[in-house]
């Protein structure tokens, strides 16, 4: 197929983009920044701009919509409306006009909000932050483009926090911590953490593309089974040989205080901390997805979730 990657110079589109093209299919990216590994197939633009969107979006069979705003310290907030509801307004109005009708969208398992037990693909929206209410208002959108067009084949995919080879995110700032002598667990350790390696969010996503005809297909993504916040870090001290025993604890609401006390210092200042109270409130949180309706689809993840942590740990440190 002719696909458009829309977000393909970041962490998750670059695999997919490479997993796209060793498929076979003829693949463009759509990007406000030039694409690292792929620039022959960058266009550089912005989802705001719909006159650029529609115009990209010409001669396309399919569209994968990874473009979005999801720091937790954006600022204004007002961007997380602009870019992640708005400009995928953008593209659906330019799916309409190019008569495109295949896309798959990344929203995020932040639409359930945090400490809600194992939820699944129906499980309400409470989403806790900006970012959360911005994707599930950007999944609303999609989803009356789709439910009003006949041909509409859209895959909605929530994963969980996505780790690998080339990421700088949260995961990757944690080991940073680990690997430095710095890391101090805030909390028991005992919460739980569903994760996914971002090999198999992108086989997932190439999968659910190619097999996927018509109507809407909403699926959260995790690979099972989820570690514990002590069990990861344990994972990480044993790659390095060193002892997890030794690692230092300190009571949750010592880290929420702390995480205050640095987003005081954020406003006072303008800069932008490593600490702040919505990353301590994450880290603490259970953050666990139900996975089951995959198992439905027939998708084999390529990579057991312990094999993607050594691969990440390997080629980053």
């Amino acid at each position: 197929m002719r696909v458009l990657v829309i977000g393909g110079s970041g962490f998750i589109g670059t695999r997919l983009v490479s997993d796209l093209i060793n498929e076979g299919h003829s693949v463009r990216i759509f990007d406000k920044a030039e694409s690292g590994k792929y620039p022959e197939l960058c266009e550089i633009g912005d989802i705001r701009d719909a006159a650029a969107v529609n115009a990209a979006l010409n001669d396309v069979d399919m569209v994968y919509h990874l473009a979005a705003e999801h720091r937790d310290d954006v600022s204004p907030i007002a961007l997380y409306y602009d870019v992640n509801v708005e400009g995928t307004r953008n593209i659906v109005k330019a799916c309409i006009k190019n008569r495109v009708n295949r896309l798959v969208f990344t929203s995020s398992v932040a639409i359930y909000g945090l400490n809600v037990g194992e939820p699944t693909e129906d499980f309400p929206a409470h989403p806790f932050n900006d970012y959360g209410k911005s994707k599930y208002q950007a999944e609303e959108i999609l989803n009356d483009w789709a439910k009003n067009n006949e041909l509409g084949s859209l895959v909605i995919v929530r994963p969980s926090v996505v780790f690998g080879e080339g990421n700088r995110g949260n995961v990757y700032n944690l080991v940073k911590q680990i690997v430095s002598g710095r890391f101090v667990m805030v909390g028991d350790g005992r919460n739980r953490k569903s994760m996914s390696y971002v090999g198999n969010v992108s086989a997932f996503l190439v999968y659910m593309g190619e097999n996927v005809l018509s109507g809407v297909h909403i699926f959260n993504y995790a690979d099972k089974p989820d570690f514990t916040m002590d069990e990861l870090v344990s994972e990480v001290f044993n790659h390095f040989g060193r002892q997890a025993s030794r690692l230092r604890k300190i009571p949750y609401c010592i880290g929420i205080i702390g995480g205050l006390v640095f987003d005081i210092l954020a406003t006072i200042t303008g800069k932008k901390y490593a600490v702040s109270s919505v990353r301590i409130r994450k880290f603490c949180a259970n953050t666990v997805v139900g996975v089951k309706r995959i198992e439905s689809t027939g998708f084999v993840p390529p990579y057991k979730l312990k094999k993607g942590l050594e691969l990440f740990l390997k080629n980053e440190f």
